[in-house]
């Protein structure tokens, strides 16, 4: 099976080069044609129209991976035009691509497409209201996938991090080394996610999923919810990441946590307070067990420290 992976220099896009691999034969892409390490793949700028059709009629993928996006949150306000483009118009495209071709598509989306006022977590079939530009485009992604008429498995996560990329854990990591005092937003719920967990459960529904080269006709298309379990804000997330990284030798000395509420720290674009999504009809349906966040954090700086 050829499978297209579109971000492949991602957090999760990075993951999934390793973990799609069983499946089948994985060609990557990004916008600039490099991998990690200036290693050459596949170009394709989603910001340009001509870009998405062109690779898939060179490439003709029997199944297509869209880990790319706009996920400049704040940036997103000034530049909703080139957000919608990457986000909701290159989703379209790929989906009209492959509902001519009978191709079926995992896209990624966000929590952002809720507006975060609840206090229950966030069903699948739940109102949607995102609150700024991101979300918004986000949203008009997983409806135009939708309408496009190709089979399609939406994944909804959030709050994702990584060893590697632009992330919270590698931010607070670094300010460790930078300040005594951190001042940390402890209003805004969510479950911490490590891109390799959505990767390989992405691939674990894939292979369950797959018959032959193609996919059962059983196959449970649609949105899903994939997180880690549990939660805590931003502040907890802050203080277990130095508590961790401490005892492992990766910072010298713990600076001081302060707890702040999100209009302390104003931001371009508002954040969602509540940000916990309902994984249980993903568990239901596939059969799985999803780790505690606390888990995935040990794991993500265990593999820092191992470097």
């Amino acid at each position: 099976m050829n499978i297209l992976l579109l971000g492949a220099n991602g957090q999760v896009g990075f993951e999934l080069l390793r973990s799609l691999a069983p499946l089948g034969k994985v060609h990557a892409a990004t916008r600039n044609g490099l991998l990690a390490g200036h290693f050459p793949c596949l170009g394709v700028d989603l910001g340009e129209p001509s870009s998405v059709t062109s690779l898939l009629q060179q490439l003709r993928p029997e199944l297509i991976v869209n880990a790319a996006a706009y996920t400049a949150v704040d940036r997103a306000e000034q530049e909703p035009e080139l957000a919608h483009r990457i986000n909701a118009e290159a989703v379209g495209e790929l989906g009209a691509w492959a509902a001519a071709q009978n191709v079926p598509i995992l896209h990624y989306s966000t929590d952002y497409v809720f507006p975060g006022n609840g206090t229950e977590p966030w069903r699948e079939d739940d109102p949607t209201a995102p609150l700024g530009v991101y979300g918004r485009s986000k949203l008009a992604g997983e409806q135009q996938l939708r309408t496009s008429g190709a089979r399609h498995l939406i994944l909804r996560t959030a709050w994702v991090y990584a060893s590697r990329g632009h992330n919270f854990l590698r931010t607070m990591l670094r300010l460790c080394g930078e300040r005594n005092e951190l001042r940390i937003v402890d209003d805004q719920i969510g479950s911490p996610t490590p891109a390799r967990l959505i990767a390989a459960v992405s691939a674990q529904l894939l292979g369950r999923m797959q018959e032959g080269d193609g996919f059962t006709k059983s196959a449970s298309w649609g949105t899903f919810h994939l997180t880690s379990s549990g939660a805590t804000s931003w502040c907890g997330f802050a203080r277990a990441i130095v508590m961790r990284a401490e005892r492992a030798g990766l910072i010298e000395r713990s600076p001081k946590i302060i707890a702040i509420r999100s209009e302390d720290y104003p931001t371009p674009a508002q954040r969602p307070a509540h940000s916990i999504l309902d994984t249980q009809r993903l568990c239901e349906t596939f059969g799985l067990q999803l780790p505690d966040w606390s888990t995935g954090l040990d794991l993500v700086l265990s593999e820092i420290a191992a470097r």
